[in-house]
């Protein structure tokens, strides 16, 4: 289970979040949507311990998040953070030399699943192949909570339905919680069993999304403009 209690990020006079609080359970595969500057990628940093709340707490399985949650999240960021020089290969290998959840047979399981050439250095891989590669690593860590900001940024259209349909088999919802953030939410929805609206810093509604299908038949980009409208009415 993952707490925000009252939660608020500034960065200097910008307020990212603003007053959070939310509980998102244990198990599900959960996406976070909303515009660009709306809290997404911020909301997935708390959780990582890569920022702290200017107020407020979260938590992680009752443990306040520091730096040492590192133990407990697998975090995939927007930004590319692999030595250039490495092979796919090794780079794979260093993962394994760090973190000691790290599956090194299940990374293998999923370049393969990839397509992705291990003899290859990073430097050369094409944006999207570098993609593939952030998800392999970031999936092979046998741990709680997997976060994924914006995993199918630059892959090719043609491919994202296959990789889309393809994570799941390397994902234990029986021990994982997977936290996605994403503009392709149409390619993601299949996946999702709860998604989060977040605007202006704000956690607008929180739906699971079977219920947003069998009681108000709708999708998740419609159930989004449907919320966005009624908010805009209430002010």
């Amino acid at each position: 289970m993952i707490e925000f209690h009252h939660v608020t990020k500034r960065f200097l006079t910008q307020k990212a979040l603003d007053d959070v609080t939310m509980t998102l359970p244990s198990g599900k595969i959960i996406g976070i949507v909303g515009e660009n500057g709306s809290g997404k990628s911020t909301t997935l940093k708390l959780m990582s311990g890569l920022i702290r709340p200017t107020k407020g707490t979260v938590k992680i399985h009752n443990r306040l998040v520091d730096r040492r949650i590192c133990r407990m999240v697998s975090y995939l960021s927007e930004l590319d953070a692999y030595y250039p020089f490495y092979t796919v290969g090794e780079t794979i290998d260093f993962y394994h030399s760090q973190f000691s959840d790290f599956d090194k047979r299940k990374a293998h399981e999923i370049l393969q699943f990839m397509k992705l050439d291990r003899n290859k250095k990073v430097k050369n891989l094409s944006k999207g192949n570098r993609g593939r590669l952030k998800i392999a690593l970031t999936l092979a860590r046998d741990v709680p909570v997997i976060l994924m900001d914006e995993p199918l940024s630059g892959l090719d259209p043609m491919v994202r339905d296959s990789i889309v349909k393809g994570l799941i088999s390397f994902i234990d919802l029986e021990k994982q919680t997977v936290i996605i953030t994403t503009h392709e939410i149409q390619e993601i929805e299949p996946l999702l069993d709860m998604v989060v609206l977040i605007k202006d810093g704000r956690v607008r509604s929180m739906q699971d999304v079977e219920e947003l299908k069998s009681n108000e038949n709708i999708g998740i980009v419609d159930w989004m403009k449907k919320t966005n409208v009624k908010r805009g009415e209430d002010h």
